[in-house]
């Protein structure tokens, strides 16, 4: 064989899997269609952030006159922040470049097929190239969904790696499907200046989040000017001499909605089967997704399957997770995909995070649970931010106390998520949380506080 493993895929999960393998001492072939890093580095988590974090700061030093900070002539030149959101991806992608190289793992770009099941040719710009291998790695990742009517154009029908990249700001943009995406890109352009209007079909925007979350995150979206339309479908878009406008409707009612741009985010598919993985003997699910088991493998035992491709969570750091814990499989390590928590982060302005179990789905499921719950207006390091919205959440067994699950929404709660998701981990009671001293002031004290509020015992809110 030409190599111990060739990984397919070089997103979060593949670039991981082969970093992680060349220090296990393996011989390795990375194969990249586009660049390395992924949907997520190169179009999506790290530029979309870099971009929330810019009208983040934009909104911020705007709406900073109540705490005496006014700034005259504030002016965006999106052409320099494009640039600088580019920057910071070619910074990560010359490094994990440099974290590859240093590893021992050979790389190519180029779009891979199998020959047989031990077998990959890979076709470059140059030449077509076959390689044997001993294992194989399947981290291929996912990609829009595009719907019928709305072929994306990257100029009016745009999806989300597309919306990344805009030369200007439109005046105005609908959205249809108003889950994360669509809510992070909305309100980035909503607090730049652009009108935004979002279309979901469900009842609620962010379909399957618990509601109170979602209450918090519509009162921003309604500072924000941002129009939504509920159990709405978009059905048609009209074009006019100068503005388009997006058709919609919602039950009986018909509403049409001008805009320059339309931004489809409803969802994302896996890329698996654009490789013909099913001929060496790879399945799938009713939804595209590879089957494996908890070390990830396929049917084929020496095949592997990870990340998006391999079914949700479709986050990154699952992805990466799965790299790891496959790297340790084919090096002969007992490894296993058994983690208790992956939180998940949605980033708008305020941030939603959860880990474990929900409200929505303990009620669901008819569960019993212990719930403490503390507000970010009751915390001095909030009221000191300005940032007052939202709450943290944590759900304990009644009985035992062992902490479910909790749920964030609020200033920082992508970062305020990991103690909760160590909790978690960890089987560890909520008094465990309560009786951990945590600095003042900071965020992290409404953790602690909700800890307390599990038993009655908060300090700074009135108990049920």
């Amino acid at each position: 064989m030409d190599y111990d493993a060739i990984v397919v895929g070089g997103g979060p999960g593949g670039y991981v899997c082969a970093i992680r393998l060349g220090r296990l001492g393996k011989k390795v072939l990375l194969v990249e269609r586009n660049e390395v890093g992924g949907v997520c580095l190169q179009a999506g988590c790290i530029p979309s952030k870099a971009l929330i974090h810019v009208a983040g700061l934009y909104r911020r030093v705007q709406e900073a006159r109540r705490m005496g900070l006014h700034a005259e002539g504030l002016t965006l030149r999106w052409e320099e922040t494009q640039k600088w959101k580019q920057s910071v991806v070619d910074r990560l992608t010359r490094g994990i470049h440099h974290l590859l190289k240093g590893n021992g793992v050979d790389y190519v770009q180029g779009e891979a097929e199998p020959v047989d099941a031990h077998t990959l040719r890979v076709r470059t710009t140059t030449e077509v190239r076959e390689w044997t291998t001993e294992h194989l790695v399947l981290a291929t990742g996912s990609e829009p969904i595009e719907i019928p009517g709305f072929p994306f154009d990257g100029e009016t029908i745009l999806n989300s790696t597309q919306a990344l990249a805009l030369a200007q700001i439109p005046e105005s943009l609908a959205v249809i499907g108003g889950g994360y995406i669509g809510l992070e890109l909305g309100m980035v352009y909503a607090s730049l200046g652009c009108r935004v209007t979002v279309v979901e079909m469900m009842d609620q925007v962010l379909p399957g989040t618990s509601g109170d979350l979602v209450k918090v995150l519509e009162r921003r979206l309604k500072r924000l000017n941002i129009r939504v339309y509920t159990g709405a479908t978009a059905k048609d878009l009209e074009r006019n001499e100068d503005h388009l406008e997006l058709v919609a409707t919602q039950g009986d009612e018909v509403h049409k909605i001008p805009c320059r741009a339309v931004l489809v985010t409803v969802g994302r598919r896996p890329t698996a089967q654009a490789g013909g993985w099913e001929r060496i003997g790879v399945e799938y699910d009713d939804r595209g997704f590879i089957r494996t088991d908890e070390q990830r493998r396929t049917r084929i035992p020496h095949i592997f399957a990870l990340g998006d491709v391999a079914g949700p969570p479709m986050l990154a750091h699952k992805a990466s997770y799965e790299g790891e814990v496959v790297a340790e499989v084919i090096a002969g390590r007992p490894a296993a995909c058994d983690a208790a928590a992956v939180p998940a982060v949605i980033f708008t302005d305020p941030e939603i995070a959860v880990v474990g179990l929900t409200e929505r789905q303990a009620r669901e499921q008819g569960r019993e649970v212990r719930i403490g719950r503390f507000p970010f207006a009751a915390l001095g390091k909030a009221q000191a931010m300005n940032r007052t919205d939202g709450f943290v959440k944590i759900l304990a067994d009644p009985e035992s106390g062992i902490v479910l699950g909790a749920e964030i929404v609020g200033p920082d709660a992508s970062s305020l998520v990991a103690e909760l998701a160590l909790a978690v981990e960890l089987g560890a009671e909520a008094r465990d949380l309560a009786l951990t001293v945590h600095t003042h002031p900071t965020l992290p004290e409404a953790v602690m506080e909700a800890a307390k509020a599990v038993y009655g015992e908060a300090v700074h809110v009135l108990n049920d």
